[in-house]
This record gives C-alpha cells, structure tokens and sequence, in this order.
C-alpha cells in the first residue's frame, strides 16, 4: 500500500542520474566523477527551454558561470552553500566541478536534453581560467 503513497529513490554511482520524473520536473542527483574535475572539463552547455536548479547536499562544489550568448566571454565561479538553491537562469553557459565524496541536487525540466541543451567548447585559455579560478 505505501507504494501507491510514496515513491522512494536514490542515486549513489558516480556521476549524473534522473532519480524521478513528474510531468513536466525532473529532479536528478549528480555525485562526484572524474570527467568533472576541472582539469578534464572540455565544454560548457546552456539550456535554451528551461532554467536549473542546484542544491548542494554534500561536500564541495563549483558552478561556473559564461558570461555571452555566442561564445563565452567571461567566466566566474560561484562555491555553492549546502541547502541553498542556485537557480541557473534559462541561456546561460555553464559547467560544474566537484570533489570526492560530493552530491548535488538537480531541479529540470523533464524534457531537458541535448537537443535544447547546446554545447560550446572551451579554448585552451579558458580551459586555464577553470583550474585558476578554484586556485
């Protein structure tokens, strides 16, 4: 019976997972991998349909932020607070690192995929700027 109430789910592999779907939301867990030390971070993204929501359950995390539309202009970064909401706003180039042992939260829309979600790739300099702003 309290199945029919509840739905209970977790991620706990590296890396990011849809953990439930619901209409048009998508909430998802993104645990610490290498692919996203920013050493091997090649490219930003940007989601052209909807904004996403980051909230940091554990550990350690940065949010890097591309000023520009057709190119990234400038980067910052922002260490995200345990239990605080980070709201990256719909167009918005971005990527994220985070350190072993780390979880974060992620609020979507459901139909968030590559095809609304395009990618850029960084140049070498700005690959730099990644390492350099954690520094």
């Amino acid at each position: 019976m309290l199945d029919k109430l509840l739905e209970v789910k977790a991620y706990t592999e590296e890396g990011y997972a849809p953990v439930i779907d619901y209409e048009s939301w998508r909430v998802a867990v993104l645990n610490y991998c290498e692919e996203l030390l920013p050493e091997n971070i090649t490219r930003m993204q940007r989601h052209d349909e909807t904004d996403e929501v980051f909230v940091l359950l554990n550990g350690s995390f940065i949010l890097y932020i591309g000023e520009g539309h057709a190119t990234v202009e400038s980067i910052h970064a922002v260490k995200l607070e345990p239990l605080k909401c980070y709201n990256v706003k719909k167009g918005v180039w971005h990527t994220h690192t985070l350190t072993k042992g780390s979880s974060v939260l992620i609020i979507e829309n459901r139909d968030t995929s590559a095809a609304n979600s395009p990618e850029i790739f960084l140049s070498k300099e700005q690959r730099k700027i990644l390492i350099e702003l954690i520094g």
